[in-house]
Protein backbone atom coordinates (compact mmCIF):
# COMPACT_ATOMS: atom_id res chain seq x y z
CA UNK A 1 0.00 0.00 0.00
CA UNK A 2 1.27 3.34 -0.59
CA UNK A 3 1.68 5.67 2.21
CA UNK A 4 -0.47 8.50 3.23
CA UNK A 5 0.23 12.23 3.29
CA UNK A 6 -2.07 14.05 5.59
CA UNK A 7 -4.29 16.40 3.81
CA UNK A 8 -6.81 19.41 4.92
CA UNK A 9 -9.80 18.30 6.85
CA UNK A 10 -12.53 20.64 7.42
CA UNK A 11 -15.60 20.00 10.04
CA UNK A 12 -18.35 22.48 11.34
CA UNK A 13 -16.34 24.57 12.97
CA UNK A 14 -12.59 23.12 12.75
CA UNK A 15 -9.73 23.38 10.00
CA UNK A 16 -7.08 20.28 10.54
CA UNK A 17 -4.30 21.43 8.58
CA UNK A 18 -1.16 19.60 8.14
CA UNK A 19 1.21 20.39 10.02
CA UNK A 20 4.14 22.43 9.35
CA UNK A 21 7.34 23.89 10.85
CA UNK A 22 5.75 27.12 10.41
CA UNK A 23 3.36 26.29 12.96
CA UNK A 24 5.73 25.73 15.67
CA UNK A 25 5.98 29.13 17.11
CA UNK A 26 1.70 29.34 17.55
CA UNK A 27 1.69 25.59 18.94
CA UNK A 28 4.48 26.87 21.67
CA UNK A 29 1.67 29.03 23.13
CA UNK A 30 -1.17 26.59 22.80
CA UNK A 31 0.86 23.77 24.81
CA UNK A 32 2.58 25.90 27.16
CA UNK A 33 0.58 24.79 30.54
CA UNK A 34 2.38 22.67 32.46
CA UNK A 35 -0.93 21.08 33.76
CA UNK A 36 -1.80 20.05 29.40
CA UNK A 37 1.39 17.44 30.30
CA UNK A 38 -0.08 15.40 33.31
CA UNK A 39 -1.56 12.83 31.03
CA UNK A 40 0.53 13.24 27.96
CA UNK A 41 4.03 13.65 29.38
CA UNK A 42 6.64 15.36 28.60
CA UNK A 43 6.82 19.29 29.85
CA UNK A 44 6.36 22.56 27.51
CA UNK A 45 8.69 22.94 24.66
CA UNK A 46 10.45 26.10 23.70
CA UNK A 47 9.49 27.19 20.10
CA UNK A 48 13.18 25.75 19.13
CA UNK A 49 12.74 22.35 20.28
CA UNK A 50 8.73 22.35 18.71
CA UNK A 51 10.59 23.36 15.57
CA UNK A 52 13.01 20.70 15.48
CA UNK A 53 10.14 17.84 16.17
CA UNK A 54 8.28 19.26 13.76
CA UNK A 55 11.10 18.73 11.06
CA UNK A 56 11.40 15.20 12.00
CA UNK A 57 7.93 14.77 11.81
CA UNK A 58 7.78 16.43 7.93
CA UNK A 59 10.59 13.75 7.15
CA UNK A 60 8.17 11.17 7.40
CA UNK A 61 8.84 7.83 9.37
CA UNK A 62 11.98 5.51 7.81
CA UNK A 63 10.25 2.66 8.24
CA UNK A 64 8.35 1.54 5.18
CA UNK A 65 5.00 1.27 5.50
CA UNK A 66 4.02 3.59 8.32
CA UNK A 67 2.75 7.12 7.67
CA UNK A 68 3.54 9.67 10.42
CA UNK A 69 0.00 11.85 9.97
CA UNK A 70 0.02 15.37 12.03
CA UNK A 71 -2.08 17.85 11.60
CA UNK A 72 -2.65 21.33 13.74
CA UNK A 73 -6.20 22.01 14.49
CA UNK A 74 -7.48 25.64 13.69
CA UNK A 75 -10.76 26.79 15.08
CA UNK A 76 -12.05 28.60 12.71
CA UNK A 77 -14.20 32.01 14.08
CA UNK A 78 -10.99 32.96 16.43
CA UNK A 79 -8.68 32.01 13.57
CA UNK A 80 -6.14 30.48 16.27
CA UNK A 81 -4.77 26.93 16.41
CA UNK A 82 -5.96 25.30 19.41
CA UNK A 83 -4.33 22.04 19.45
CA UNK A 84 -3.32 18.78 17.27
CA UNK A 85 -4.32 15.60 16.07
CA UNK A 86 -2.26 13.00 14.70
CA UNK A 87 -2.17 9.48 13.36
CA UNK A 88 0.42 6.80 12.78
CA UNK A 89 -1.01 4.45 10.04
CA UNK A 90 0.88 0.94 9.41
CA UNK A 91 -0.03 -1.34 6.53
CA UNK A 92 -0.50 -4.70 7.55
CA UNK A 93 -2.02 -8.06 5.92
CA UNK A 94 -5.65 -7.25 6.75
CA UNK A 95 -5.64 -3.38 5.69
CA UNK A 96 -4.89 -0.13 6.90
CA UNK A 97 -4.49 0.19 11.05
CA UNK A 98 -4.18 3.62 12.27
CA UNK A 99 -3.12 4.84 15.82
CA UNK A 100 -4.80 8.17 17.00
CA UNK A 101 -3.85 10.82 19.41
CA UNK A 102 -5.50 14.37 20.11
CA UNK A 103 -4.57 16.99 22.51
CA UNK A 104 -5.91 20.64 22.50
CA UNK A 105 -4.73 23.28 24.54
CA UNK A 106 -6.22 24.22 28.15
CA UNK A 107 -7.81 27.61 27.11
CA UNK A 108 -9.83 25.87 24.18
CA UNK A 109 -11.25 22.67 26.43
CA UNK A 110 -14.41 21.73 27.70
CA UNK A 111 -15.43 23.17 23.58
CA UNK A 112 -15.79 20.11 22.47
CA UNK A 113 -12.80 20.55 20.28
CA UNK A 114 -11.09 17.29 20.36
CA UNK A 115 -14.06 15.70 20.19
CA UNK A 116 -14.85 17.20 16.70
CA UNK A 117 -11.36 17.33 15.53
CA UNK A 118 -11.40 13.28 16.47
CA UNK A 119 -14.45 12.66 14.53
CA UNK A 120 -12.79 14.13 11.74
CA UNK A 121 -10.00 12.43 11.94
CA UNK A 122 -11.32 9.42 11.87
CA UNK A 123 -13.69 10.31 8.95
CA UNK A 124 -10.90 11.03 7.02
CA UNK A 125 -9.28 7.99 8.09
CA UNK A 126 -12.05 5.96 6.96
CA UNK A 127 -12.19 7.86 3.46
CA UNK A 128 -8.04 6.47 3.19
CA UNK A 129 -9.52 2.91 3.52
CA UNK A 130 -8.03 2.41 7.48
CA UNK A 131 -10.18 -0.15 8.62
CA UNK A 132 -8.61 -0.16 11.99
CA UNK A 133 -8.47 2.34 14.43
CA UNK A 134 -6.57 2.66 17.83
CA UNK A 135 -5.75 4.83 20.65
CA UNK A 136 -4.03 4.76 24.03
CA UNK A 137 -5.40 6.58 26.95
CA UNK A 138 -4.45 7.22 30.17
CA UNK A 139 -6.42 5.30 32.50
CA UNK A 140 -7.95 8.86 34.75
CA UNK A 141 -7.65 11.12 31.71
CA UNK A 142 -12.39 11.16 31.39
CA UNK A 143 -12.33 14.10 29.10
CA UNK A 144 -10.04 12.24 26.52
CA UNK A 145 -12.14 9.07 27.34
CA UNK A 146 -15.65 10.64 26.17
CA UNK A 147 -13.32 11.60 23.25
CA UNK A 148 -12.53 8.57 22.39
CA UNK A 149 -16.22 7.22 22.74
CA UNK A 150 -17.16 9.97 20.82
CA UNK A 151 -15.34 8.95 17.58
CA UNK A 152 -16.21 5.86 17.83
CA UNK A 153 -13.50 3.51 20.26
CA UNK A 154 -14.88 1.30 22.64
CA UNK A 155 -12.44 0.40 25.51
CA UNK A 156 -10.58 -2.69 25.35
CA UNK A 157 -8.84 -4.82 27.84
CA UNK A 158 -5.62 -4.51 26.36
CA UNK A 159 -2.89 -1.88 28.12
CA UNK A 160 -0.28 -0.16 26.39
CA UNK A 161 2.60 1.59 28.80
CA UNK A 162 0.46 1.88 31.29
CA UNK A 163 -2.78 3.38 29.14
CA UNK A 164 -5.76 1.92 28.06
CA UNK A 165 -6.42 1.08 24.88
CA UNK A 166 -9.52 1.70 22.59
CA UNK A 167 -10.32 0.67 19.49
CA UNK A 168 -12.93 1.56 16.68
CA UNK A 169 -14.18 -1.53 14.98
CA UNK A 170 -13.80 -2.43 11.81
CA UNK A 171 -17.50 -2.07 10.62
CA UNK A 172 -18.54 1.88 9.76
CA UNK A 173 -21.97 1.20 10.98
CA UNK A 174 -21.25 -0.13 14.26
CA UNK A 175 -18.97 3.23 14.50
CA UNK A 176 -21.82 5.18 14.09
CA UNK A 177 -23.88 3.00 16.15
CA UNK A 178 -21.76 3.21 19.13
CA UNK A 179 -20.61 7.25 18.92
CA UNK A 180 -24.74 8.08 18.93
CA UNK A 181 -25.90 5.77 21.33
CA UNK A 182 -22.64 5.66 24.21
CA UNK A 183 -22.11 7.98 26.88
CA UNK A 184 -18.69 9.44 28.58
CA UNK A 185 -17.46 7.52 31.81
CA UNK A 186 -17.50 10.47 34.46
CA UNK A 187 -20.23 12.91 33.35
Amino acid sequence: MNPLEAEPVVTARLDLVPLGIGHAEEMTEVLADPALHAFIGGVPESAEALRARYERLARGCPEPGVSWLNWVVRLRDEDCLTGTVQATVTASGHGRVAEIAWVVGTAWQGRGIATEAARGLVGWLDRQSVRTVTAHIHPEHRASEAVAVAAGLTLTGMWQDGERGWLRPADPQAVVARANSASPQGS
